[in-house]
């Protein structure tokens, strides 16, 4: 089922209900367009899910994006009535967490005007860095997420030449390369001339397409035996 969106306004909170997929595309580009346009003064957000029957990768990461516009804007994008797919897919991606959900809409408005604690996770942080290049900001944020909260250090870019120096400062060893950035071979034979020792990972094709919560978990274990020591 394609997306159909409704929005409500709650005192100063916009709710907009989602029914269908939230995927990669149409789908994504609806969502963010219709936030972007009923937000322009006000950027408390609630999500209603509980007809979300599919979240592909970039759609979760189209989600990702939009809570990390609306918080630099200082506002905030909470979830509520996650259905079970949608509370699968976030739990596999190590998501969870993430956002800020609510068993019912009320509850979630109700959130904005208490300013309500989510108790903050601890999780270690290694020193392994890690660029990820794409022309996608929905994919980047994505895994900027996911990886940072593997406890991997993240930079992002859409640059192929801005990556080449990332790694070098940063002193990376991996880049992973989404299907955006693919196209531009050139780009990419020079940066394996300027960065020949680190490790380009690409990612498929149809990654954004994929099953959000079998494509986060299988790049994770990637990245995993990447940076695992010799021997391990």
């Amino acid at each position: 089922m394609q997306l159909t969106l409704q929005h409500e306004n709650a005192g100063d909170v916009l709710v907009i209900r989602c029914q269908g997929r939230i995927v990669s595309g149409d789908e994504s580009r609806l969502l963010q367009r219709e936030v972007e346009s009923l937000t322009r003064d006000n950027k408390r957000v609630v999500l209603q899910l509980a007809e979300v029957n599919y979240i592909d990768s970039g759609g979760l990461g189209a989600l990702v994006r939009l809570l990390g516009v609306l918080r630099a804007a200082k506002g905030d994008c909470k979830l509520c009535r996650l259905s079970p797919f949608v509370t699968q897919v976030l739990r596999a991606t190590n998501l969870l967490n993430v956002f800020h959900s609510y068993d019912s809409e009320k509850e979630a408005v109700a959130a904005f005007s208490t300013h309500a604690q989510i108790p903050k996770e601890s999780f270690q942080v290694s020193n392994q860095r890690i660029v990820c290049l794409d022309s996608s900001p929905d994919l980047l944020a994505y895994l900027k997420v996911l990886l940072k909260r593997s406890g991997y250090q993240v930079f992002t870019t859409q640059h192929p030449s801005d990556a080449a120096a990332l790694a070098l400062g940063a002193q990376s060893t991996v880049v992973i390369c989404g299907p955006g950035a693919r196209a531009n071979e050139a780009a990419i034979a020079r940066f394996r001339q300027t960065a020949p020792k680190v490790q380009i990972l690409h990612l498929p094709a149809d990654f954004s397409t994929s099953d959000a919560d079998r494509a986060g978990p299988e790049l994770v274990n990637q990245v995993r035996s990447l940076l695992a020591p010799p021997g391990n």
